[in-house]
């Protein structure tokens, strides 16, 4: 079974019992549905071009019903369990519904409109239903674990060994060994929690789009460039309001912040930004991620944990909750020192201006935009003219690759897309062998979920034959038509994080889809991509991308420089906004199984305050109304991951720097050592294997600036 996929249902009573899909029957599922049978597109690329709305959910239900028959025969065998007839024949099952969720996960978050939603809605509680229909099935557990048991004498390779274990854990995990009385009451927890989980991410869509700032005074824009404007007319145009819209960011700050002048504008987007979920009945979300917290608790204790943290993080490198916090703990005195000092000379300038205000969260970034040309003399709107997106894409991040790798990257207009915007690239390896499909969706839709992310289409594996078909979505702004795609170099940096998920969906060299890819822990599966941020600012590849738009220049040697310099600025900010959104997750995800409802607003000021992280002028990155990645996307408990994998990475670079640098010996190493490996063994010893020893903190402090 695909374990990361998690996304499994008792189709087959669900079915039978009636439960179909939104405005379907059940007799729509058949050799006309275009997920009938496996794509005969090149790497089995989804046919989007033939695929409707109407035909995911008959799909999905009919792969779950599929599925479930397929884990009912194994269950069932008469013959003794072995690890073909049991591991194997598991690992080959769900297919149908493998692909049709897939490419439904992609559109339903990229896409989505009112059709995939009801879909969604639908299916959010029967996928939970029959993830538990498989693992908490007695008689399929009882082959697994007998499996488990004599697995040191099976003499099995060390792939086939590590999905014994890691399968077998799965099923602990999710409550194989508990009473059918408890199993009974973890099904209703986790229908609750999955239904609840669905109604937040629905909310915070529309409560994201509504929020977004409406007005008709082009004054109260001051401050933005032309091309800004331009597309803040289009996007109210696309809302058919009047005069200018400017959508939010699925995080607390707003890029517009940076450049608006008008106070009174700038206090309102951060209003609506931090009220994005409270502003109506409708869209409050805090009485659901109440629910959600108390949930999530109580089937932790049911499973035998302490906490759901606890749980979570029993199978990922930190191993404990405690370990998790140590680790932030321990940042916390130097980020908000840097961030206090930050503070101090941006209120200078505000002063010194006879601003006659204290710094408040929506000032941060104007005046501190000021203080970067001040310190550095770097202006955004002269840096952005050199960092045109689909440039950055094939000059910058596809070029790393090649240098690193020996990637070349071809596009593909014959592979059908869910939308106009999406780009397709065949990824050839370096002896001219197909290797993956590389999809892009990178401009922001209100019909799209915040943030920036990769997953996968097809997962590579040797048993079933498939190479990897995956793809990176961001929400980056889109200019008006005709207008060039400039991007700040935090946006730069995001397109290489994403691209490194990618490059470990790639180069999945494993046999068995469980374990292949970014299957492994939260707090190892970042690194990869944090890793492949470095290149951005590596001589040799800045210099092949950061070229200007109009005339293809070179950037300037001197504005390089500022950058590089400039590289560590509003590092305090940045590490005190992310370990807050951190400690917040962990706060929320360490409450015991009797606790009571929380009052969230009262506990995220109570739980920042206990850690030192309520600052004033310093927001949590994402308040815990609007925290996608811990309600609905699979990081509770996990978020500290982000600062867990900036150790791994920078300490990763280090060796890099030790070793000479970007080369193609350096990276197929890297390659052959971390990125190919999935999840085939012990994370730890991987990392070690590969780098001489464990990982350190030094590196961290040194690349971020935050040594004393």
């Amino acid at each position: 079974m695909n374990h990361t996929d998690a996304l499994i249902a008792a189709a087959t009573l669900l079915l039978a019992a009636g439960c179909l899909p939104y405005g379907a029957k059940a007799t729509d599922f058949g050799p006309a549905n275009p997920f009938y049978a496996p794509s005969t597109l090149p790497f089995h690329a989804p046919p989007f071009d033939r695929i409707k709305d109407e035909d995911y959910q008959p799909a999905i239900e009919a792969g779950m019903a599929e599925q479930l028959a397929e884990m009912q025969r194994i269950a069932q065998d008469p013959a003794p369990p072995t690890f073909e007839n049991t591991f194997l024949a598991m690992e080959r099952s769900g297919l149908l519904r493998s692909r049709a969720l897939a490419a439904f996960n992609a559109v339903s978050e990229a896409n989505t409109n009112p059709i995939l939603q009801a879909a969604k809605s639908a299916l959010a509680p029967k996928i939970a239903a029959h993830e538990d229909a498989i693992y908490l099935d007695a008689k399929l557990f009882d082959r697994v674990a007998a499996i488990h048991q004599q697995r040191g004498k099976l003499k099995l390779d060390a792939q086939s060994l590590r999905l014994v274990e890691v399968t077998y854990d799965a099923f602990v995990h999710a409550g194989a060994s508990l009473s059918n009385a408890d199993k009974a009451q973890l099904k209703k927890l986790n229908e609750e929690a999955s239904t609840l989980a669905d109604d937040f991410s629905s909310r915070l869509l529309a409560a994201t789009k509504n929020a977004a700032l409406s007005t008709s005074d082009p004054a109260a824009l001051a401050g933005l460039n032309e091309s800004q404007l331009s597309a803040a007319a289009q996007a109210a145009q696309g809302r058919k309001v009047p005069g200018y819209v400017i959508p939010l960011q699925n995080t607390t700050q707003q890029p517009a912040l940076a450049s608006l002048s008008t106070r009174a504008t700038r206090e309102a987007i951060f209003h609506n930004s931090w009220n994005r979920t409270e502003r109506s009945d409708a869209n409050d979300t805090r009485a659901i991620i109440a629910r959600l917290a108390q949930l999530r608790a109580q089937r932790a204790k049911l499973l035998g944990f302490p906490s759901h943290a606890a749980w979570k993080l029993d199978d990922q490198m930190a191993r404990t909750p405690q370990a998790a916090r140590a680790f932030m703990d321990a940042l916390v005195p130097v980020a908000t020192a840097k961030a206090n000092s930050e503070a101090a000379a941006i209120q200078a300038v505000i002063d010194a201006q006879k601003g006659g205000f204290a710094l408040e969260p929506w000032d941060w970034d104007y005046y501190g935009e000021q203080v970067r040309k001040a310190q550095y003399d770097l202006d955004d709107a002269e840096v952005k003219p050199y960092f045109e997106l689909y440039n950055v894409l094939e000059n910058g991040v596809f070029y790393a690759a090649n240098q690193l790798y020996g990637l070349r990257f071809k596009e593909r207009k014959d592979i059908p897309v869910y939308q106009s915007d999406v780009r397709v690239f065949e990824v050839l390896d370096s002896d001219g062998k197909a290797l993956a499909l590389f999809y892009c969706d990178y401009f922001k839709r209100d019909n799209k979920n915040g943030g920036a992310w990769m997953s996968s289409y097809v997962r590579p594996s040797k048993l079933l034959g498939n190479l990897a078909v995956v793809y990176n979505v961001a929400n980056l702004p889109k200019p008006a038509d005709g207008q060039p795609a400039l991007i700040s170099f935090t946006d730069v940096i995001t397109m290489f994080h994403e691209f490194g998920h990618a490059l470990h969906g790639m180069f999945a060299n494993t046999r068995y889809p469980s374990l292949s890819g970014t299957t492994p822990a939260r707090d190892f599966v970042e690194f990869p991509s944090q890793f492949n941020e470095h290149w951005a600012l590596y001589p040799s590849v800045f210099n092949h991308y950061a070229r200007h738009y109009k005339s293809g220049a070179s950037m300037p040697e001197a504005l390089t420089e500022k950058i590089k310099r400039a590289a560590n600025f509003n590092e305090g900010y940045k590490l005190t906004e992310v370990l807050a959104a951190a400690e917040l997750d962990m706060q929320w995800h360490v409450l015991p199984g009797g606790a009571p409802l929380q009052d969230p607003d009262a506990f995220e000021k109570a739980a920042l305050a206990q850690t030192h992280l309520d600052i004033s002028a310093v927001p949590s990155r994402y308040r815990s109304s609007y925290f996608s990645h811990i309600w609905d996307s699979g990081y509770s408990a996990g978020y500290y991951a982000y600062l867990w994998t900036q150790m791994l990475d920078d300490d990763a670079y280090q060796w890099f720097e030790d070793h000479g640098g970007l080369s193609r010996a350096n990276g197929e190493r890297f390659r052959r050592m971390i990125l190919s490996r999935g999840n085939t063994q012990d994370l730890g010893k991987t990392y070690e294997a590969w780098r001489g020893r464990p990982p350190t903190i030094d590196a961290m402090m040194k690349y971020r600036g935050l040594k004393p």
